[in-house]
């Protein structure tokens, strides 16, 4: 799923195009102003004034595949609390402990029926929130997936209820999962009409950006003016020479002028004497 802000994003760029076709007009208008009638020769043309586009309006929803009203999604939403309810009626019918079983064998149903547990919890979460917001792709999808992960392990207390405890009992748990699923087989038709809106909204959104550059790249072509090309220079650069031995100054690079008195404090270099011949 897409974030919002992309979707926000494509719809200001197809504000954008919208605006491509009285834009263009715009451009011809100043480029080849009209003279007013009436007007003396040499005087500027008024300024034609542009109106903006339309706004546009959101077209109601039509009778796509899957659609459905909201009170309809909420009534859907009720029949899978009802098969909840059912669920958890069976659970308590189980004795596990009077199996007459291995210890692992009780320890992987028990780890089972815990997991199943934890499934319908989610599942109850979920199948709320979206009953509040029933336009939701998010809770609608996690609706459907709380469904798919509670299935098989349904199924599994279903057999092992079969086996150990009663076949009458095992039956009624695979009615309940039968009803689950065809609750969550009738979800999803909305859950994909609710996720292919915005796909198509944003393929529609990006074939027309494509349009509008090029509209907007015809309307504006030679409107601006020649490139100025720039002066080549030559920068200089003239490094100071230093004395044998004298480090670099610190910083960057620029040397601090003396003072006289540390001129005068620096000792004065005595000039080489050759040693005359005795």
């Amino acid at each position: 799923m897409r974030s919002n802000t992309h979707f926000l994003s494509y719809g200001l760029l197809l504000g954008v195009c919208a605006t491509s076709g009285w834009a263009q007009q715009a451009v011809k208008n100043q480029t080849q102003p009209k003279p007013t009638a009436g007007a003396p020769a040499g005087s500027v043309p008024e300024t034609e004034t542009i109106p903006p586009p339309p706004s546009g309006q959101a077209p109601a929803p039509v009778n796509a595949p899957g659609f459905m009203e909201a009170a309809q999604v909420k009534a859907l939403a009720q029949k899978i609390w009802i098969a909840e309810y059912r669920i958890n009626d069976l659970l308590t019918q189980l004795h596990p402990e009077k199996w007459k079983t291995s210890d692992v064998t009780r320890n992987s149903f028990s780890q089972t029926l815990e997991n199943l547990h934890k499934a319908l919890e989610g599942l109850e979460g979920w199948r709320a929130q979206f009953e509040k917001r029933p336009d939701s792709i998010y809770y609608g999808f996690q609706t459907y997936a709380a469904i798919n992960a509670g299935l098989p392990r349904l199924d599994g207390v279903g057999r092992a209820a079969s086996r150990f405890e009663n076949a009458s009992l095992g039956a009624q748990y695979s009615q309940a999962g039968s009803q689950l699923f065809d609750l969550q087989q009738a979800l999803q038709p909305y859950i994909a009409y609710l996720l292919r809106s915005p796909d198509q909204f944003l393929y529609v959104t990006q074939t027309n950006l494509a349009a509008c550059q090029a509209q907007l790249g015809n309307a504006l072509r030679g409107q601006g003016g020649p490139a100025t090309p720039l002066k080549n220079t030559f920068v200089e650069f003239h490094p100071r020479r230093r004395r044998d031995g004298q480090s670099a100054p610190p910083g960057n690079g620029k040397t601090k002028p003396r003072s006289d008195t540390e001129k005068k404090a620096e000792p004065q270099s005595q000039p080489h004497k050759t040693p005359s011949p005795q």
